[in-house]
């Protein structure tokens, strides 16, 4: 695909040299940029519930922000992104999967990396909302497999207009395989606690579908998936959720205007995993860079005053598409 656009070419932090330095300053020590936000909860149909983090305007596109595996509007991602939307005028949603708005769902499931009918549910409501509006969506990490599978699903009738997806998984078996490899451990550790403590508060005062005495063993993403996600979510196995959630394979059928970017460096996954040029629809834009880290892409001299390149990237993506649809809109009059 080839359009004019303002995206540039990434110079990584000289002061942030490799892959795991950016992953965790962006993560852990990056300025977190404070934005007026509003709290929703919608009630969904199977008696549970999505809480989602409004902020910006009534003007422009609406965005849809999708968190990565624990996270939330809290991260600090999410936190410049939406500071970012706000700062242009636009609106935000950031969705917070199940049990991700610092409350225990209410249903013994939760999310996971496939789940993709709370997303289309969201759409379906804010499109009866917003009728007239264009919907734009970025996800990150998990959240961008989340965005890309459901793109792929929907093909045509995503009711997304433009999507950006950055530091994907898009072979979650391959991800987990790097996962519990040499210094990538320490996120798996992080991340997996994360979840078992999760687990382990849902649980407190009700019986558990699995054997929360075990929880511990549980301690690499493949037993986690395999003893907790895939019975929770009707899967055969940690493999059977892997092979069916991962976004790799609904690529070709995407739609939207989409801009993927990820860095062959992602300690999240080995290279052989990155799709290939053929592998993309026509409508999609992938930037693979030498380096940046996981959900990192940390730019400038400056340590005092970082450029996060990956949000400029998305804001350019989105702005070129803005004046797309407005050009268009203008032209049908």
């Amino acid at each position: 695909m080839s359009v004019s656009t303002n995206l540039t070419s990434f110079k990584p932090a000289w002061w942030l040299p490799g892959p795991h330095l950016p992953t965790l300053w962006a993560a852990l020590a990056s300025p977190r940029p404070p934005t007026a936000a509003t709290l929703e909860r919608i009630e969904l149909d199977d008696g549970d519930f999505i809480d989602l983090h409004w902020v910006g305007t009534d003007n422009g596109p609406l965005v849809v922000v999708l968190h990565g595996l624990e996270g939330s509007a809290n991260s600090t991602y999410a936190a410049r992104i939406l500071h970012r939307i706000s700062a242009n005028d636009w609106g935000g949603a950031l969705l917070h999967f199940r049990g991700c708005s610092g409350e225990p769902n209410r249903a013994d499931r939760s999310y996971h990396s496939g789940e993709t009918d709370d997303l289309r549910f969201l759409l379906s409501l804010l499109k009866l909302r917003y009728p007239t509006r264009p919907i734009f969506a970025v996800g990150y990490s998990l959240g961008g497999n989340v965005l890309l599978k459901y793109l792929g699903e929907s093909g045509r009738n995503s009711d997304i207009a433009v999507a950006a997806a950055i530091s994907v998984p898009f072979d979650l078996a391959a991800g987990a395989n790097r996962l519990n490899t040499g210094l990538s451990r320490l996120y798996q550790r992080h991340l997996v606690l994360s979840l078992q403590g999760k687990i382990r508060r849902k649980f407190a005062n009700r019986a558990a579908p699995i054997a929360i005495e075990k929880l511990d063993e549980w301690s690499d993403f493949w037993s986690f998936d395999h003893q907790v996600t895939a019975p929770l979510h009707n899967f055969a196995s940690a493999h059977d959720y892997y092979s069916k959630s991962s976004c790799r394979q609904f690529l070709p059928s995407i739609a939207a205007q989409t801009l993927i970017i990820h860095s062959r460096d992602d300690p999240f996954l080995s290279i052989d995993a990155i799709p290939n040029a053929v592998e993309l629809s026509a409508t999609t834009r992938m930037i693979v860079t030498k380096t940046g880290g996981h959900v990192g892409f940390v730019a400038g001299s400056n340590p005092f005053k970082p450029r996060f390149w990956s949000d400029d990237q998305i804001v350019a993506w989105f702005e070129y598409h803005t004046e797309k649809i407005r050009d268009l809109e203008q032209s049908s009059h």
